[in-house]
């Protein structure tokens, strides 16, 4: 079970900032931007390489929900602004085999980013 799954299950505590039946979003334990929220589908999908055709609609909903959550939080203008990030693999920057979407906000993003 990865600490994600254990996050869903409430096994492990986590400051939890939207859920519906598909995903969970949640602050990152380790922030690398001012706001940085990590969205994940409730679903195991170990990486979005690895990820289906009938996760396509938990997939749209990961994005969706991260601008749902962008706009909850009053990052989601054109002024501020936000990043999304999807690590994929160990040279990817993945740390967690869990599908999640990195939300990253309050301060200015470099490019390129790796």
């Amino acid at each position: 079970m990865t600490l994600f799954e254990k996050i869903i299950a409430r096994e492990i505590p986590a400051d939890i900032v939207y859920e519906d039946d598909q995903c969970l979003a949640f602050h990152d334990i380790s922030p690398q931007a001012p706001t940085h929220i990590l969205v994940i589908p409730k679903k195991p999908i170990p990486r979005v390489g690895e990820a289906a055709e009938e996760d396509r609609d938990v997939l749209g909903h990961l994005l969706l929900t991260a601008g749902k959550v962008a706009s909850e939080l009053g990052v989601n203008s054109t002024d501020e602004g936000f990043r999304l990030v999807i690590n994929n693999g160990k040279n990817g920057g993945e740390a967690v085999p869990h599908l999640h979407i990195h939300l990253l906000s309050g301060r200015q993003m470099q490019w390129p980013p790796g």
